[in-house]
């Protein structure tokens, strides 16, 4: 006889650090039954891009709770205390916890909320009498899970650019930067004593890329050569100035969301520095690393900007790269050993929801129709996480404003208010916003 399936008000679906924030802020509400299913076997954050020493662009207070709720005990500063790190974290007095202790955190927030459930891979999700039906695959076998509403967290998928030919994909010579950390033992190997030096190439311009060309660099042989080539026109550095950082707030995110979805894409590939670029620091550590290797003579670093990757085919045993230079429309050719792609990510549609597309706001281009407050569903029963870029603008995949959209989230599941939720925090208005306390012409003109 089959088991009744379980029942829960909300169903999360993926345990990346945004849907661990959904069950650690509806962790102890009574009125509030929700899972949060995650294939995995337990938790991992990026591990192919745990560089030695780096830390979040964001500060520590990004984390799973604090913005929303300041007093839980899923708080980071909490994870501290109980692994006895507060008073050294404290004397560091730094805001930007390191990479590898976040995901420390993030691990020990998922085995100390009970909602948190690996090992449960969603394989189909149905709606039927009023429910969502969900198929589930356990180490125990099939699971049947309903619930009255779902929040997608399944994050996105690293991506490779077509550009780069099968043959290629299949040599094993070119690396994604999400695999950066496995695959680096077999980068930094030196050659087998032939007659021509190694060669390392990185493509992108982002953190990742950057992260990882120093990392290339400090461990670059004698010999060896190492390019960084970016279709960008310079190394762009992250813009961290205040009133930069008040557009990661709701009332921008009204504002954006308010345009029409054309001025939201222009404005969206106008951004991309906001989120995409270098932190500053790091551009100066490149800077000085390569300025000492300058001083006994120069090392067989190039660095390219402009270019744009138009062939990459395999070669015998090395890589076949053609750069396209964009505005002197000129090749670059050359042959490298390696090449680690740091092309970013893209979101995608996962096929267990192949069962309820019909219930789905979908834009005319076959984008998510993400609406203000992060539901896709045609009734307002299904919320997505960090898959409203084009809608909400890059508050989406930001740490920081984590806290916030779960907050929102919470509420609409709840019918309410479980959490308060800031209306303004920023100085400045957005859009063309009356100048409060200012006489207007009419009123001018009435005193004349």
């Amino acid at each position: 006889m089959n088991q009744p399936a379980e029942h829960f008000d909300a169903i999360a679906i993926g345990a990346g650090p945004f849907n661990l924030g959904f069950a650690a802020l509806t962790d102890g509400l009574d009125d509030l039954k929700v899972a949060v299913l995650d294939a995995s076997e337990k938790f991992v954050w990026h591990p192919g891009m745990m560089l030695p020493g780096t830390h979040l662009q964001v500060p520590f207070m990004a984390d799973l709770v604090t913005m929303a709720d300041p007093t839980s005990k899923h708080s980071f500063l909490n994870y501290l205390k109980e692994q006895g790190r507060i008073y050294p974290f404290y004397i560091r007095e730094n805001f930007y916890a390191l990479r590898e202790e976040y995901s420390n955190y993030l691990a020990w927030a998922a085995t100390n909320i009970d909602s948190v459930r690996f090992g449960h891979r969603v394989l189909e999700v149905e709606y039927r009498g009023g429910r969502y039906h969900l198929s589930v695959l356990t180490a125990s076998g099939l699971s049947s899970f309903t619930a009255n509403k779902l929040v997608l967290g399944t994050g996105t998928q690293p991506y490779l650019p077509p550009v780069v030919s099968d043959a290629a994909r299949g040599t094993g010579k070119v690396v994604h930067s999400s695999d950066y950390m496995f695959h680096r033992e077999q980068l930094l190997a030196p050659r087998a004593a032939e007659s021509r030096p190694q060669v390392t190439c990185v493509l992108g311009s982002g953190q990742s890329a950057a992260e990882i060309f120093l990392d290339l660099l400090r461990c670059l042989p004698e010999d060896g050569h190492l390019i960084w080539a970016t279709r960008s026109e310079r190394y762009f550095p992250l813009e961290y100035t205040k009133l930069t950082l008040e557009m990661t707030s709701p009332e921008y995110i009204d504002h954006f969301h308010g345009l029409s979805m054309e001025q939201r894409d222009v404005l969206s590939a106008e951004q991309k520095g906001l989120y995409k670029g270098i932190n500053a620091d790091l551009i100066n550590e490149i800077h000085e690393e390569l300025y000492q290797r300058s001083v006994n003579g120069a090392a067989n670093v190039h660095l390219r900007t402009g270019c744009t990757a138009t062939s990459i085919e395999a070669a015998a045993e090395q890589l076949a790269v053609t750069l396209r230079h964009e505005r002197t429309a000129q090749d670059l050719e050359f042959v490298t050993d390696n090449l680690v792609m740091a092309t970013g990510y893209r979101a995608g549609t996962p096929d267990f929801l192949d069962g309820i597309t019909e219930r789905i706001n979908y834009l005319d281009d076959g984008r998510l129709n993400v609406d203000r407050e992060y539901s896709i569903g045609l009734d307002e029963d299904i919320f997505v996480q960090n898959a409203e870029l084009h809608t909400h603008g890059f508050t989406a995949p930001d740490l920081g404003m984590g806290a916030y959209r779960n907050s929102v989230i919470i509420n609409r599941v709840a019918g309410r208010t479980v959490y308060p939720v800031e209306a303004q925090i920023a100085f400045q208005r957005f859009g063309a916003a009356e100048l409060a306390g200012l006489p207007t012409a009419d009123t001018a003109n009435s005193r004349a």
